[in-house]
């Protein structure tokens, strides 16, 4: 490793400590910027500083946000969202069927449409694509987040979410169906004129094993005026299902198949 004069590293400590940035500091002094960096974490623990990334954090600063994109993002998450928060690792992931190419450049979309800053990815994985944002803000954005699953703990919305929620209702519900929902087409049969007949029609359909969660939905729902009825599955109502004409006609106008 190569040695550098104690001035020259007292001239890079004096230019950082102004806020010149670590290249600059690199390129000025003809410093590998790997060591420019160890210098400021060794100036920073000296004066027993501890360093915070910027951040554009709408709770943290206040600033303003895109409440579309939020909306729909917030049914992404609790839908089939998660948040990791460890001392060294914060990232947000949606899990999208590899296939619904434009689901996942939607989702991406409403992560850097909510926090530009953050780094946003797309990890590859066996028939699904996971889309993942790094910073420990999502917390702030999303506070349903806690130790273990979604439905083993209350959900509740914080009333600035809820108020974003009604006033963007269709988008709430759009990242709802679009990460734990979708439209199929049933089929049943009837007797006519003494000949048996198979129709089709076409539903949407949520799962959710959360309690507060599917409630979350059919609350929506209902002020927008969306019939929907409960599915049982093993005896429990997982499934939420929008099959009347009208009901699934608003739905197509305003959420439309995953694609």
């Amino acid at each position: 490793m190569e040695q550098h004069s104690p001035s020259i590293r007292a001239q890079a400590v004096a230019l950082m400590r102004q806020g010149v940035p670590n290249r600059t500091v690199a390129e000025r002094l003809n410093v590998p910027r790997g060591t420019v960096g160890w210098w400021r974490s060794e100036d920073r623990k000296a004066r027993g500083e501890t360093y915070e990334r910027p951040t554009d954090c709408p709770r943290c600063t206040g600033r303003e946000f895109d409440r579309v994109a939020y909306a729909y993002l917030l049914g992404l998450y609790l839908g089939d969202g998660h948040i990791i928060s460890k001392r060294k690792q914060h990232h947000l992931s949606v899990f999208c069927n590899a296939e619904q190419i434009g689901l996942i450049a939607a989702a991406e979309d409403a992560m850097r449409k909510v926090m530009p800053s953050p780094g946003v990815e797309q990890r590859h994985r066996a028939g699904c694509v996971e889309v993942k944002s790094y910073t420990k803000h999502w917390t702030c954005m999303f506070p349903q987040h806690g130790p273990g699953k979604k439905h083993q703990r209350r959900i509740d919305l914080e009333p600035w979410q809820q108020d974003i929620v009604d006033a963007h209702p269709w988008e709430f519900i759009r990242g709802l169906v679009h990460s734990d929902g979708c439209r199929i087409t049933n089929w049943t049969t009837r007797m006519v004129a003494g000949e048996r007949k198979r129709y089709e029609y076409p539903r949407y359909v949520f799962t959710n094993v959360s309690d507060d969660i599917r409630r979350l939905c059919t609350d929506t729902l209902d002020k927008l005026g969306v019939e929907w009825t409960h599915c049982t599955r093993h005896g429990n109502p997982y499934n939420i299902s929008i099959a009347r004409k009208a009901s699934v006609a608003l739905m197509d106008a305003h959420v439309g198949p995953k694609y």
